[in-house]
């Protein structure tokens, strides 16, 4: 075992680890799992140029860097599909400024190629035990049933990443907590970033938590009991008050494997009071009010995302659904709020078409 000197990077995919936990590392042939901590130096700069720590600070990097780095997989059609390799190999790529590491094996054709990491050992404690975020949750696992009523959930998904869901999520947070509301927020897949979460939190959401906190990198490829888990934990620790809110967002598109399995489960169906849809333009949210309503049964309350900070994006909307578009960029809090404080629609079920997209619809002023 080689011992790890100060001074290394610990980055936010490894969330869960102290630095006292990392000790030394060592070079094995052990078959890599989600959440193994390696020990590593950055070997050639590509598209990531820095790491976030699990503060959120944003350290840049060079080559010869060195960090422990975790492995995990990524689906992000913007950059990289990412998977853990195997077998244990010299040089991964890095997926995610996160920290997180594994193989490219698709890429966006628009983004530059990954940014290598050189892999010196597999990190260990004290005892020479190898770490795995996955051992070490910061949420302990509850198995209680939960008690109803319980605190309203305003969940928030959208047709791919970069759709403006978390900005979303963010005005929710803000327009409740303007009016005296208790929130709390959850990021409940995706990939290991703390950008997100602390964004609810800068707009008035504490506690805030994600699937990190219970020691996954990242969620995608994970096994429906494993993402209903991480749901019903975050749901159990910040969601018990029947006076609270408790904001929730569902990473990439609604047709993402992980982002379905979750809006085909009546467990979290049946938890929503308020669902707000996010799209990138007037098209995308268009067709995915269809793919929404035919193939999970749902109608959301709102929609929003990057279509609602243009006012032609929101013209064309308006042709083909009464449905209520709030520009998340420059909400209008109190006309927002009556909305996330009105009574929840009971029960969730397909609704025609002819009722999501009126074929008698006039455009109106329909912001909030």
């Amino acid at each position: 075992m080689n011992k790890i000197a100060k001074g290394f990077i610990l980055p936010s995919a490894a969330f869960t680890i102290r630095r006292s936990h990392i000790r030394f590392y060592e070079h094995s042939d052990k078959q890599p799992e989600p959440g193994d901590l390696v020990y590593g130096e950055v070997s050639r700069i590509g598209r990531h140029s820095s790491l976030e720590n699990a503060s959120g600070r944003i350290h840049m990097i060079h080559d010869g860097t060195r960090a422990v780095f975790t492995f995990g997989n990524r689906y992000a059609p913007d950059f990289y599909e990412g998977l853990v390799p195997d077998e244990m190999t010299d040089q991964v790529d890095l997926l995610a400024r996160s920290g997180m590491v594994g193989t490219v094996v698709t890429k966006n054709s628009l983004i530059k190629d990954p940014t290598k990491v050189k892999i010196l050992g597999y990190v260990s404690d004290r005892a020479g035990k190898f770490l795995n975020t996955r051992n070490f949750p910061l949420i302990e696992p509850r198995k209680k049933d939960k008690k109803y009523p319980r605190a309203r959930m305003i969940l928030i998904c959208g047709t791919s990443m970069n759709s403006g869901k978390s900005m979303a999520a963010a005005a929710c947070c803000w327009a409740l907590t303007s009016l005296g509301h208790k929130v709390r927020a959850a990021k409940v897949t995706g990939t290991a970033s703390l950008k997100d979460i602390l964004l609810m939190n800068d707009s008035g959401a504490r506690p805030y938590a994600d699937f990190t906190h219970l020691g996954y990198p990242s969620t995608y490829l994970l096994e429906k009991d494993q993402l209903l888990t991480i749901f019903n934990q975050l749901d159990l620790k910040y969601a018990n008050n029947p006076k609270n809110f408790w904001v929730v967002e569902f990473a990439d598109g609604i047709i993402q494997r992980e982002t379905a399995i979750l809006l085909s489960s009546a467990d979290i169906t049946s938890r929503i009071h308020k669902l707000i849809f996010c799209a990138n333009d007037a098209f995308g949210a268009i067709g995915g009010l269809n793919i929404l309503n035919q193939r999970f049964g749902l109608v959301p309350d709102m929609i929003s995302g990057v279509c609602s900070c243009s006012p032609l994006h929101i013209r064309e909307l308006t042709e083909f659904t009464d449905i209520p578009v709030f520009n998340s960029a420059e909400p209008e809090i109190s006309k927002l709020a009556d909305v996330l404080l009105a009574p929840k629609k009971h029960p969730l079920h397909k609704t025609p078409a002819a009722e999501i997209f009126p074929s008698n619809l006039t455009v109106t002023d329909n912001v909030i």
